[in-house]
């Protein structure tokens, strides 16, 4: 889930510096990083460029290696007269597997002449050719759909749901609508419950067509899939000034849920109707995916602006994985399990991709990634999946990056494609 929904977004210092702005955190960390963000944007407003490199290294010191801070680090770098430093904070980047477009930009062109250069080009140009061999699973010819999230029944027909049109269908031969926003908004992340019932995430955002007085609501919903009819719905609760539950993973009859614009995580008891914070509003940045570890003890829950986390169901305490310099967690949006491998499809940075992380032992860090897919010529913003034994299918072109400022989208976007990759390494 991107666009408006995100707490963390790129925008602009004059015409080309990206910087992250943070929104709906209060945690302390988040307190300091936007802090350090307000003083980088008044020291390259008062050309101060040394200032500015020194809020730079605040702004990472309170957020380790997150890219946007990497990238006004390289920035205040090139504006204070070292290129070499800036092309070094540049390359960090590149080992990482993310780009800004600093080739393209004038500020960065006092680099062109540093040696090394020339690599670094190379390394970009690299970086945008085609990986993976993915397959078209499904491919549907509806307009203006903004496809989110995918489940699977037993039976393994498929069901989408959709952002702009609040709709959910089934894929079984033909597609057909089995619900048309009929007691709920626009359709996140869904599960099947071993029950035989579709449970989704939903909310009435700004990018639903007609979204009228609801908006702002969200909530938590089960389905049957035969008659279409709502037989669960769980608002909830107002407990943050902005609230959205985006994705769920469900262990009996207990749904764990992600807000992605508070920060919490919930757990929903299906009896009770209740939600449990496990974790609470503003201790995280903006919690997307999330799936459960093998014990079943702890969720591993993907933060877009803070990477990944293990959080412990019992006490609900959380710890950053440890993630090796070669690669990044940020930008997370679906978070799947594949044995002792996180399945991730990150659309924070770019290029999108999907990957691979290999858990340590112990679960409490990666040891090391592979690349399953990215820049596929399906790609337009991929968002979640679902693994079905040695599979991955995933959708590949949500449209959320085509609205514009007041959520229109174009004519003439494809409609929903499914793609589908083996997990077993080659």
């Amino acid at each position: 889930m991107n666009r408006d929904a995100l707490a963390a977004i790129v925008g602009c210092i004059g015409a080309v510096a990206a910087v992250v702005t943070l929104l709906y955190v209060t945690h302390a960390a988040a307190d300091q990083y936007a802090d350090a963000r307000a003083e980088l944007v008044a020291a390259y407003e008062a050309q101060d460029y040394e200032a500015m490199v020194a809020a730079a290294r605040d702004s990472l010191d309170a957020r380790p290696a997150y890219p946007g801070a990497l990238f006004n680090l390289a920035l205040a770098e090139v504006l204070s007269g070292d290129s070499v430093a800036s092309l070094h904070t540049l390359n960090t980047l590149l080992t990482r597997g993310i780009d800004f477009g600093a080739d393209e930009m004038d500020e960065f062109g006092p680099l062109r002449d540093v040696p090394g250069w020339d690599a670094y080009r190379q390394g970009i140009d690299a970086l945008y050719k085609p990986v993976g061999e993915a397959q078209v699973a499904l491919q549907l010819d509806i307009d203006r759909f903004v496809p989110e999230g995918i489940a699977f029944d037993a039976n393994g027909t498929a069901y989408l749901g959709s952002i702009h049109q609040g709709q959910l269908i089934k894929v079984a031969g033909e597609p057909r609508i089995i619900s048309d926003r009929a007691g709920h908004w626009s359709v996140f992340g869904m599960r099947f419950h071993a029950d035989g019932g579709l449970w989704f995430a939903s909310a009435a955002i700004e990018q639903m067509a007609a979204v009228g007085d609801d908006a702002g609501k969200t909530g938590l919903f089960r389905i049957n899939t035969e008659t279409g009819a709502v037989t669960h719905s769980a608002i909830l609760p107002k407990n943050a000034d902005s609230q959205l539950l985006g994705d769920l993973i469900i262990k009996g009859d207990t749904v764990f849920t992600t807000d992605s614009l508070s920060g919490a995580v919930y757990r929903f008891d299906i009896d009770t109707r209740k939600y449990t914070a496990i974790v609470d509003p503003g201790e995280m940045g903006s919690p997307q995916g999330l799936v459960l570890d093998a014990s079943g003890r702890f969720l591993y829950v993907a933060d877009y602006i803070g990477g990944l986390y293990r959080v412990s169901l019992a006490s609900g305490s959380t710890v950053k994985l440890a993630v090796p310099d070669s690669t990044t967690d940020y930008g997370i949006d679906g978070l799947y399990r594949h044995g002792n491998e996180l399945i991730a499809i990150q659309n924070g940075i770019r290029p999108h991709r999907v990957v691979a992380f290999r858990l340590s032992d112990d679960g409490l860090g990666i040891e090391g990634s592979r690349t399953l897919a990215s820049n596929l010529p399906e790609f337009d913003e991929p968002t979640l999946g679902a693994v079905r034994g040695d599979n991955f299918y995933f959708v590949a072109n949500s449209h959320w990056n085509r609205f514009d400022a007041e959520n229109r989208l174009p004519d003439g976007l494809s409609g929903p494609i499914i793609l589908i990759l083996d997990l077993l390494p080659k």
